[in-house]
This record gives C-alpha cells, sequence and structure tokens, in this order.
C-alpha cells in the first residue's frame, strides 16, 4: 500500500484569443510529451499566487488574467519508475488545484528560455481537444477532469474577444 504524499501543486490552462492553449514540450525527455504550466505550492503559499509565480518561472510571462479555477484539487500518480525519482522519490504524485487563464499579451512575451530551471524544449498553441492526444499517458485522467469541468471558461474566452 502506498503511504507517500501527494506534493501539492497547481496547473494553468493559459488560453489566447483564438481559444488556443499553451503546452510545452518537456525538456527532460526525446519522446512527445506535452503539458500546460504546472509546478508546487511552496508552504503557506496561496495557489492562486502560486500559480501565477510557476507561469512566470516556466513560461517568462504574467500577461495573464485569472478566468476561474478548478471546484475541487485533482490528483495523479507518477510511473513507478519515475516515483522513485522525480521529487527525490518523497511522493507519489501530485495533488493539483488549476486555474484558466486569459493570455493577454503577445507570443513574443513568452520565453521558456527564462526560466532558471527550464521545463520546455518547445510551445505551441494548441486545439484544446487535440491537448488530450499529446498529453503525457499518466496525466490524461487529470487533464479530462479538468476540461470537461473548466470546458465552458475555456471556450467562452475565444468568444470574449
Amino acid at each position: 500500500m502506498e503511504t507517500r504524499p501527494y506534493r501539492l501543486g497547481v496547473g494553468i490552462v493559459l488560453v489566447n484569443r483564438d481559444g488556443k492553449v499553451f503546452v510545452g514540450q518537456r525538456i527532460d525527455t526525446d519522446q512527445p510529451a506535452w503539458q500546460m504550466p504546472q509546478g508546487g505550492v511552496e508552504e503557506g503559499e496561496d495557489p492562486r499566487a502560486a500559480a501565477l509565480r510557476e507561469l512566470h518561472e516556466e513560461i517568462g510571462t504574467d500577461k495573464v488574467e485569472v478566468v476561474t479555477e478548478t471546484s475541487t484539487w485533482t490528483v495523479y500518480d507518477l510511473p513507478a519508475e519515475l516515483s522513485r525519482t522525480v521529487w527525490n522519490g518523497r511522493y507519489r504524485g501530485q495533488k493539483q488545484k488549476w486555474y484558466v487563464m486569459r493570455f493577454t499579451g503577445r507570443d513574443s512575451d513568452i520565453d521558456i528560455t527564462a526560466a532558471k530551471s527550464q521545463e520546455f524544449s518547445a510551445w505551441q498553441w494548441m486545439d484544446l481537444e487535440t491537448t488530450l492526444l499529446h498529453i503525457v499517458s499518466f496525466k490524461y485522467d487529470v487533464y479530462a477532469l479538468v476540461i470537461a469541468e473548466l470546458r465552458d471558461s475555456i471556450t467562452s474566452i475565444a468568444n470574449s474577444e
């Protein structure tokens, strides 16, 4: 029975004016492994503040407006081979709060190389439905839940321009 805790984290569905979402190719693999920005919540940190901090750290921009968040926390387990090495083996996976954010900048405001520890080797705007075809498999269920819950908020961003 697994006794390790979940790492507290946040995820960001960043949506541009065309209704597409930001995804980055993970830099630590040569396999297709796209994901939305995400990261840990520091002790005592507000999750919303953590989401804004992580977004700035990972993609180099704060040109966003927070639209909404998931009603509950989602969880995912890391595959066994990763759980022994990621986060020094302390956690079994992540418990995340997800945020939908409207991107208010231009593509030139995004700089994935600005991070002190670069997470992405490439990035693109992707159709919402297409993201599920490219997300690493162990995060699929979380992404499906987040998209199902927040779809109306995500699609309303393109319709509000």
